[in-house]
């Protein structure tokens, strides 16, 4: 594969992870949550610490960090989790204190992933797997 086939693929990976995006967005907010921020880069020196969606949940009283994960169907072999392993949710975790640290939070908050099985342009409607509240954060995590 030559460079110009990998920057066509990769353009093409990144279009579909913001359309999974779009697609787990749009369902949040059917559920009566809102976004609070979207993409968001909280630590400067570490480029690969970024959260796809941080929203109010249902109920106002707390945060939900959002992972993204977009599939193009599902897997019989794989487990609900299978995308979120041991390196991702120590990037994940320190994204999220960035940001709560330079946020000044001092409300609840959790993680969640919404997994979106589906193409952009597919003959089916996507599928939408909502895993709330992922054990990311240590017990009785505290940054103060």
């Amino acid at each position: 594969m030559n460079q110009e086939q990998k920057e066509k693929q990769e353009n093409a990976n990144v279009a579909r992870g913001v359309w999974g995006e779009d697609v787990a967005l749009a369902f949040l907010l059917s559920k009566g949550w809102r976004l609070v921020e979207r993409r968001v880069r909280p630590c400067a020196r570490d480029r690969r610490c970024e959260i796809d969606l941080i929203v109010r949940t249902r109920d106002r009283r707390g945060v939900a960090f959002v992972e993204v994960k977009t599939h193009r169907a599902r897997s019989p072999r794989a487990t609900r989790l299978w995308c979120v392993n041991k390196r991702k949710k120590s990037v994940l975790l320190r994204a999220c204190s960035c940001w709560i640290l330079q946020k000044h939070w001092h409300g609840n908050f959790r993680f969640d992933v919404v997994q979106v099985y589906g193409e952009p342009n597919g003959p089916h409607p996507p599928e939408i797997d909502h895993i709330e509240n992922v054990p990311l954060f240590p017990p009785k995590w505290r940054f103060w």
